[in-house]
């Protein structure tokens, strides 16, 4: 018999976990596990639970109720080992716009404790990845949206975490960027082999990229599985009418929040 090792376990193992804030739940009872290396997606509308589940993941915020464990660690009284264990991009902009590229990264290495000469090679190492190396040394503000989250994705894989979580990554980009941001994530999920947990909206980018996607709606998962073991469980042809049939209704995306559609109006105006 094969002995059971530390790798053989899921990084991610979640049972029961519940979140309330007063008498609203947010999280209702749910429990799911992510294999280490593997791309995993939390696909559902927003108010859904998505955000919540994460910053419960990442040790923002304390259950009400279940258990969480991250690479072997609880978020609660582990917290410290916890988050050496993750990186993350959240879902609003937390680059300092008045330092450069290179500044960010540097700020984010010392603050992980990653030693100055593994600093050094690992920012020119990621900075060029994501195609950002001959900008290292421009402010910020300079940059476009999709430059920047492409910067935050570096940023977080800085200090060499096992597992990286993404929420809403690609929220308020044009299609063409969010290709290219998912360009850089699955080339790090294959050159780093981190295990990638990232929350969406967006169907098709679900489908695209996870090797399997939890449907989740009022703080309940209702389905998991691969693209296609949704689609045979409903008797669809595809993950859109798979989601329609689970929930009664299509993915709520006109509910994006009022600074995306800011966003998008102020890009569409540039474009004119």
């Amino acid at each position: 018999m094969k002995k059971t090792t530390a790798n053989d376990q899921p990084i991610i193992r979640v049972e029961g976990l519940v979140k309330r804030f007063g008498t609203f739940t947010a999280v209702d009872n749910i429990s799911f596990s992510v294999r280490r290396g593997e791309i995993f997606a939390f696909l559902g509308p927003n108010g859904a639970g998505k955000t919540t589940t994460i910053n419960m993941l990442t040790t923002l915020l304390v259950p009400t109720a279940g258990t969480v464990r991250i690479n072997g660690y609880d978020p609660v009284s582990q917290k410290h080992l916890v988050r050496k264990s993750f990186g993350i991009v959240f879902q609003d902009p937390s680059l300092d716009e008045e330092l450069t590229a290179q500044e960010n990264m540097e700020f984010h290495g010392v603050l992980y404790g990653v030693p100055k000469e593994t600093r050094k090679k690992r920012i020119e190492e990621l900075l060029t990845i994501v195609d950002l190396w001959d900008r290292k040394n421009d402010l910020v503000k300079t940059f476009s949206g999709g430059m920047r989250r492409r910067l935050e994705i570096a940023r977080g894989l800085l200090h060499h975490p096992q597992l990286f979580f993404l929420d809403e990554p690609t929220l308020g980009l044009d299609p063409q960027t969010r290709n290219t941001i998912w360009t850089y994530i699955k080339r790090l999920n294959r050159k780093e082999g981190v295990t990638v947990f990232f929350t969406t909206h967006y169907m098709e980018e679900a489908e695209r990229m996870a090797q399997r996607i939890a449907v989740i709606d009022h703080g309940h998962i209702i389905a998991l599985g691969t693209s296609e073991a949704l689609e045979k469980q409903t008797k669809t042809s595809n993950l859109e009418d798979a989601f329609l049939k689970l929930t009664g209704k299509h993915i709520r995306e006109e509910e994006a929040t009022g600074m995306e559609r800011m966003r998008m109006i102020h890009r569409n105006r540039m474009m004119k």
